[in-house]
């Protein structure tokens, strides 16, 4: 009788008993099986069918186990907790193993008893229910944050990737325009020994800069370039210019032919022809160079300003007007290198004569990263695809349909894609939360999400309020 008032004490201590009545803690502990388990010693193994609920009296029990999304997690569980299988729980087989720390004293209740306890004992079955409920509660919200870390590991080596191109471009251009610099002064002094009036300088200096400031260049293929640099060294060479090879391929890039060539010749004395294109060489490679740190930083600026417009840094938490395709392009822009990697072609179908939505737009701009990217992640098998994106106005509302053309989500799970923890990604791709999240953010904008499927295309259909 002392073990018993013991159990029944001990109980009593559970932050999660103290409302149930002890008769009911009583029948727990005479229905329960009261167990006491060495340092190191198996409580449960992988695979096995669940036992429990386990009441720990005394010590602590270690759980490790692979999770649904293929990671390892490690769980402890001290005197005190309440753990194993629990009434209405759907979870039937052990995802891990248990064992005991140190010497660990644990009631268990027998697993025949669990819908006795269900229908006599409501306190008893109210308290575990709500250990389970808090249990699913906690592991969502941890799976949810290891979502949005995945989603960010994702986001940052696309970018990584997308800044390291024009960061290196800067770093090496700025190292050969250095080394270009160096040389000014050997070509300055054979410059500065030209005789030429002003006027030949003046009409030369049109000539060149008419070219060099032309804003409509014609983008010539490989086999163009190669046909004009080959004309451009005949020209040369015909006049005696050194370095005609090297001269001709710099020129080409800025689009100069024969015509331009000899304009500008006529107002240089042929003896100094070979010093001035030299010089016109030099100054081009210098634009060239620049031009291209120019378009560098450009290109560094415009993925900060969209992860910063992405993000909505500089916004509160609060509801704001916006243009719904600013969100979207900016999303395209954070996984352009997973979208290029995967051969994807991107359809733009915008209705512009949208006005601006009230939205939480860092919420939407998740709900466009989310369907994006499981959009790539479908066509994946096929090394390529079509990604279309439409937006237009429904009444008061807007309408996003993302569109794929993969082989299709199987009718047989289309109703569970929203439920928490499914997925059809292969083992460690996928939590199965990203469209259970892409729901919620829907929702919390008072909005609906619905999925269209068959073979060869996927839609995704986002409908919400347009004033929030």
């Amino acid at each position: 009788m002392e073990t018993t008032i013991s159990l029944l004490d001990t109980l009593k201590t559970f932050e999660q008993l103290k409302d149930v009545p002890e008769d009911q803690l009583q029948w727990l502990i005479d229905n329960s099986l009261d167990r006491t388990f060495q340092d190191g010693e198996m409580v449960a193994t992988l695979g096995e069918e669940m036992s429990g609920p386990h009441f720990i009296l005394s010590g602590k029990l270690h759980l490790s186990g692979m999770q649904a999304n293929g990671q390892w997690r490690e769980m402890t569980f001290e005197e005190g907790a309440i753990t194993g299988y629990l009434p209405f729980s759907r979870g039937k087989i052990m995802p891990g193993n248990s064992k005991s720390i140190g010497e660990s004293h644990i009631l268990t209740l027998k697993k025949d008893k669990m819908m006795e306890m269900i229908r006599e004992n409501f306190e008893l079955t109210q308290a575990l229910v709500h250990v389970m409920t808090t249990r699913v509660r906690n592991f969502t919200a941890l799976e949810q944050q290891n979502e949005k870390m995945m989603a960010l590991g994702k986001l940052s080596a696309g970018l990584a990737h997308e800044l390291n191109n024009p960061a290196a471009a800067i770093v090496r251009d700025s190292v050969s325009l250095r080394d270009h610099l160096k040389l000014q002064p050997h070509t300055f002094k054979k410059v500065i020994n030209i005789q030429m009036s002003p006027g030949q300088v003046e009409a030369m200096n049109e000539e060149l800069f008419r070219v060099l400031t032309d804003k409509d260049r014609k983008v010539m293929t490989l086999k163009q370039k190669n046909e004009r640099e080959d004309e451009l060294v005949d020209w040369l060479e015909e006049r005696s210019v050194e370095n005609s090879y090297d001269i001709a391929e710099s020129l080409v890039e800025f689009n100069f032919c024969s015509f331009d060539l000899d304009r500008i010749a006529e107002h240089i004395p042929n003896d100094y022809l070979s010093p001035v294109f030299k010089w016109i060489c030099s100054i081009v490679e210098t634009e060239r160079m620049v031009e291209d740190i120019q378009e560098s930083a450009r290109r560094i600026a415009e993925l900060v300003s969209s992860v910063k417009t992405y993000t909505h840094m500089d916004r509160g938490t609060d509801k704001q007007f916006a243009d719904i395709h600013i969100g979207i392009r900016n999303t395209l822009t954070m996984l352009g290198y997973k979208l290029r990697k995967g051969n994807i072609q991107v359809v733009e179908d915008f209705d512009h004569t949208l006005p601006p939505v009230k939205a939480l737009i860092g919420e939407l701009n998740q709900v466009w990263t989310n369907l994006i990217d499981n959009a790539t992640d479908a066509m994946e098998p096929n090394g390529k695809g079509i990604l279309t994106i439409k937006t237009h106005k429904d009444r008061d509302s807007v309408k996003v349909s993302i569109i794929d053309n993969g082989p299709g989500i199987p009718q047989d799970v289309q109703s569970r894609i929203f439920d928490p923890f499914f997925t059809t990604k292969e083992l460690g791709k996928g939590t199965g939360l990203g469209l259970e999240m892409v729901q919620r953010i829907v929702q919390q904008h008072r909005g609906s999400i619905k999925v269209i499927s068959q073979p060869g295309q996927t839609e995704f259909e986002v409908c919400f309020p347009i004033n929030g």
